[in-house]
């Protein structure tokens, strides 16, 4: 079976999340080793970030969000790819490592810049009319947002950031008809 070739580098945690992406992809991974992501790791992603698309795909749980935020502060040119944590576990574990092919694929097709676009006008003030927040079922609605634009987990302040990284507008966001 040929493997499909990604130009870009993808970050992940560790051995098994590597192991499974090149098991399908023929791609280069870079292993932050855990969530204590050394400083020489921080800098080879920053020398990579240079020349080649990066990409951060770390588990749905704390500690990937943790590391992601980390490289993400540290390389704001990257992209983020995010699995749903409900897709991605396996034998009572959590991770990119409990994915399938296909949930993987999916999140590296619905990349999210880490820095907001200059095109989003959108605001917190957006999101509580839109009852993203500031209401009993603020978290229902804004799970059909994650779902819908490929977010991960958020709470307002992340949603309302990773919403303007893809820079989206109040607009484009009513115009999918969950408010």
């Amino acid at each position: 079976m040929k493997k499909l070739k990604i130009s870009s580098v993808i970050v992940v945690e560790g051995k098994t999340d590597k192991d499974l992406i090149q098991s399908f992809l023929d791609v280069d991974v870079v292993t932050t080793n855990g969530s204590e992501v050394s400083r020489e790791t921080i800098n080879y992603i920053k020398e990579i970030a240079k020349k080649r698309t990066v990409i951060v795909l770390t588990d749905p749980d704390a500690p990937g969000k943790r590391i992601r935020d980390m490289i993400n502060q540290a390389v704001p040119e990257v992209l983020n790819a995010f699995v749903p944590k409900e897709k991605s576990i396996k034998r009572h574990k959590v991770g990119v490592a409990e994915s399938s092919k296909e949930v993987i694929m999916e999140a590296l097709e619905n990349l999210i810049p880490s820095t907001p676009s200059p095109s989003s006008d959108l605001t917190m003030g957006d999101l509580y009319d839109l009852g993203l927040i500031g209401n009993q079922n603020a978290s229902i609605q804004r799970k059909k947002y994650e779902e819908k634009f490929h977010l991960g987990h958020t709470n307002a302040k992340t949603m309302l950031s990773r919403l303007r990284a893809l820079g989206l507008t109040k607009d484009d966001l009513k115009e999918n008809g969950y408010d």
